[in-house]
């Protein structure tokens, strides 16, 4: 069984518009300039023809890719989810061992976008935190080495619930690692 392309509307959108872009707009010009190359003779020696033809198979490429994606896509709004857990779509912020928090927003994997700290659902990061709630610790497994983190807060909630969930979450988190340090 293969696993569903879950993916946020927006994603699914930009698929679609890359898609669009490709047939309607890039792969047509490119056509025309094959066709004018390969009126220019030998095609051996021609740059407009074998770049472009080379273009072209890598747009085709890309094309069915794109069809795949989109027709496997899995629709999944975070805004139509209500969840006190952290669920696909959810932007949550965790608070890890050096008490420095990071926030993520847990998306498919054709949304991947690191500048804008957004993850996919696949990834360890969003795996330990699946289905935790606010204050919980997740154990994130890494190539270095595993390291945890405590979900400070998560966007799948109304936001007056978000905003002293968070607050209760944070406090928490500082009075448990005072505690542990304490300890040592």
């Amino acid at each position: 069984t293969e696993t569903p392309n879950y993916i946020t509307p927006e994603g699914l959108a930009a698929l679609k518009a890359e898609y669009h872009q490709l047939v309607h707009i890039e792969r047509p010009k490119l056509v025309e300039t094959v066709a004018w190359a390969a009126g220019n003779g030998d095609r051996s020696e021609n740059g407009d023809y074998i770049y472009g033809k080379r273009r072209l198979r890598e747009i085709d490429r890309r094309l069915r890719f794109l069809g795949q994606r989109i027709e496997k896509a899995m629709v999944v709004d975070p805004q139509s989810v209500q969840s006190e857990k952290v669920v696909f779509g959810a932007t949550v912020t965790v608070i890890d061992e050096d008490g420095e928090e990071k926030t993520y927003t847990i998306v498919g994997e054709d949304e991947i976008d690191l500048k804008r700290h957004r993850i996919s659902w696949k990834s360890p990061m969003a795996a330990a935190l699946f289905n935790k709630k606010v204050g919980d610790e997740a154990v994130i497994r890494r190539p270095s080495g595993d390291s945890t983190a405590t979900t400070g807060s998560a966007s799948t909630l109304p936001a007056p619930v978000i905003g002293s969930l968070a607050q209760a979450a944070n406090s928490a988190v500082t009075a448990s690692r005072a505690a542990t340090r304490a300890d040592r």
